[in-house]
């Protein structure tokens, strides 16, 4: 599994971003719930900040395993044409599917930065 080449690379990405997206909000149920800060705030509370933290954290992991999975499709190995075409192949899908999960947690994090919470 942790080989950039395996097949569950190709989902992985978007198993961690739709992971992110439901605690994101299931979170965000919660904390609006039991803990509900200041509408007066804006868009400057302790909420926010974590949900921006968090979804820049993700997103740089999602980016680096697109990176390893980049850099797998490109390298040179002793493999007959077929593995090498297979194992290629695995490698571009996953670092696209990488790509779009990265680029889809910025996204659900974005309102973060333009919204306040709990309103």
């Amino acid at each position: 599994m942790f080989s950039p080449s395996h097949p569950l690379q190709m989902f992985f990405g978007l198993i961690v971003w739709s992971a992110w997206f439901v605690s994101l909000y299931g979170g965000l149920g919660v904390v609006c719930k039991l803990a509900p800060p200041s509408p007066d705030q804006g868009v400057m509370t302790w909420v926010n900040a974590l949900v921006l933290v968090l979804g820049m954290a993700l997103s740089l992991f999602l980016l680096f395993c697109a990176r390893r999975c980049w850099a797998v499709r490109s390298a040179a190995q002793c493999l007959s044409a077929r593995e090498r075409d297979n194992q290629r192949f695995i490698a571009s899908a996953a670092a696209g599917v990488y790509l779009v999960g990265a680029f889809a947690t910025l996204a659900v994090a974005l309102p973060a930065v333009m919204l306040a919470p709990c309103v």
